[in-house]
């Protein structure tokens, strides 16, 4: 398991990024990365094979009336 992303981290990133973040700010942002890695990481645990797609607003629905 991973020590996390360290507020130095994060700031190195965003700057890699073109982003670059006020020092007051590093480690608000590196816990909300490690809060978000942590919810991806979960969603990727769920199986999710008997789950019927959702439907998209664009596509047209199917008409029911006979």
């Amino acid at each position: 398991m991973s020590a996390g992303l360290t507020p130095p981290e994060a700031a190195r990133w965003a700057a890699r990024s073109g982003l670059p973040l006020a020092a007051d700010r590093h480690a608000e942002v590196a816990a909300t990365a490690e809060y978000i890695h942590s919810v991806v990481s979960l969603l990727r645990e769920l199986d999710f094979g008997d789950t019927a797609p959702a439907h998209r607003a664009d596509e047209e629905r199917p008409d029911a009336t006979v």
